[in-house]
């Protein structure tokens, strides 16, 4: 009996799988994104909105895993930061700088080189890149900016380029894709390791939400940012006006009159209104509108993880949720993203890993948007080629940064318009110096060929983090302004940019520096 109970337990021991097996296990990836979906909005980074977001699920992500809370894009615009997000590449190198761009699919990207170390890839939700897909074994993506109601997605069986191709699928678009990706979680290679994209339409104007969340926020007035009524940028020093909020009172007014239902909540109307007045009224229906199509996406975000939990993938299961870009929810007046202010460029980000990330905590180190897929491939354990720019942030996550771990940024935006020049700029750690060079350098995507008076902004975070007022002019800051720009040309010499200046830019930074 001894003998047969050794050899049982020997048989037992013999088909476990080995310390050595499972420490060498890849991670499964998750990385969720939605389109626009602000710090502001999420909750846990504090604000006027911190206790209107509906955020159960971005709140346990946070508590369970760890938050950025200087993550940034380098370039503040949907098609460019995701082309950054695949490629570890600014603009400059990936040749995507506007929203007229697509990337080209046979520029290297973290799907193409996660799915050659074996791990499966797939690609559900917003695509937005225009050319085919590559580097994914499965992709269902939405046509352009796709729509929130009963979506198409395409997926490889009924590719057309455009607005063509696809199925439709019904239900409310953020539903839609979580429940795609989830169903091919349930029929993937189990032997495997996965890398799963899931990108929502949400929070992408016209902001619209499911039917469960018409009645949120009905009775309640919600809280206004202190820059709500910056009418004049002159008062501040701002040098452009930008997208301000009577753009969707117009756009909304318009829908009403035609009885057109691309927005929800219509009809709308500011008759008798001052301009206080239409500015509030905006201001609330706007920020209603974008938090109750942010809570389906948390409604989402929940469904995923009840899956891993039941699945038993948690542990192994590196999952991120994060924004394609930031958006002004009315702080300076305005809306939209592009400009390299706060609530634009910063990326909100959080990222759980149970096996290796300490629950709870946050790091202030710099993160650009390029160094995302260089994070993957080191948790996959894959080298990172000689074009990525950004760099893997593991150890930050661990709160190991690294000594040499970067203390200053490098931003450039280049879609050109009156009310929104194009720029570059340096953000470090306290300090903010952005260079509006106004020049549309003849790119595609540019709104007009006119250029505007290139300008000078500088910012001291720390005394005015909601960048209130313009400093560039102040004597106390001269010293640190010729610092910035001298280190402002040393990062555009360091990333390969400024070997892209033309003859007209040249002109211009010689002129004006």
């Amino acid at each position: 009996m001894k003998y047969i109970i050794t050899v049982f337990l020997f048989v037992l021991w013999s088909c476990a799988p080995s310390p050595s097996k499972k420490l060498d296990q890849k991670p499964n990836i998750i990385f969720v994104m939605s389109d626009d979906h602000t710090s502001q909005a999420w909750g846990i980074y504090g604000g006027v909105l911190a206790d209107y977001a509906v955020n159960k699920n971005i709140k346990r992500l946070a508590a369970e895993g760890m938050v950025l809370n200087n993550a940034f894009c380098t370039n503040s615009i949907c098609v460019p930061s995701r082309a950054a997000i695949l490629t570890g590449q600014y603009s400059h190198k990936n040749q995507v700088y506007t929203l007229n761009d697509a990337l080209d699919p046979d520029r290297q990207n973290v799907a193409q080189l996660l799915q050659k170390s074996g791990y499966q890839t797939a690609l559900v939700g917003k695509w937005h890149l225009k050319d085919k897909p590559s580097g994914f074994d499965f992709f269902n993506v939405l046509p352009g900016q796709g729509r929130y109601h009963n979506p198409k997605l395409k997926n490889n069986d009924n590719w057309e380029y455009g607005n063509s191709g696809g199925e439709v699928y019904r239900g409310f678009s953020s539903d839609v894709i979580m429940d795609e990706s989830l169903k091919w979680l349930e029929g993937r290679d189990q032997e495997k390791p996965f890398m799963l994209m899931t990108h929502f339409k949400a929070t992408h104007e016209p902001f619209d939400y499911p039917e469960r969340f018409n009645d949120l926020f009905e009775n309640d007035t919600l809280p206004e940012p202190v820059s709500l009524m910056d009418f004049d940028p002159k008062q501040s020093g701002r040098s452009f006006e930008g997208q301000i909020l009577e753009i969707l009172a117009e756009r909304w007014t318009k829908a009403s009159e035609e009885d057109r239902d691309r927005y929800p909540g219509l009809p709308f109307d500011t008759k008798g209104l001052n301009r206080e007045q239409i500015r509030k009224k905006t201001y609330q229906k706007f920020v209603k509108d974008f938090l109750r199509c942010a809570a389906a996406i948390d409604d989402n975000i929940g469904k995923m993880l009840d899956y891993l939990d039941a699945n038993h993938l948690t542990e192994n299961t590196i999952i991120i949720y994060t924004a394609d870009q930031g958006y002004f929810l009315g702080e300076h007046g305005m809306f939209d993203k592009r400009m390299f202010l706060e609530e634009s460029a910063r990326m909100p980000f959080v990222i759980r890993y149970p096996k290796e990330i300490p629950a709870g905590k946050r790091t202030d180190d710099i993160v650009l948007n390029i160094d995302f897929p260089s994070l993957l491939l080191d948790y996959a354990n894959v080298a990172q080629p000689e074009t990525f720019q950004g760099k893997s942030f593991r150890k930050n996550l661990i709160l190991e940064t690294p000594e040499d771990w970067r203390d200053k940024m490098y931003y450039r935006y280049y879609a050109h318009a009156l009310k929104r020049p194009a720029h570059l700029g340096i953000r470090t750690e306290r300090h903010k110096l952005i260079f509006y060079y106004g020049l549309s350098l003849g790119m595609n995507g540019t709104y007009t060929d006119q250029a505007t008076p290139p300008a000078w902004e500088f910012y001291d975070l720390e005394l005015d983090p909601a960048e209130l007022k313009n400093q560039y002019e102040n004597p106390a800051y001269k010293t640190i302004i010729q610092q910035l720009k001298k280190e402002l040309v040393e990062l555009r010499e360091q990333y390969g940019d400024a070997q892209t200046d033309g003859v007209e830019l040249k002109k211009v930074i010689q002129e004006y520096w």
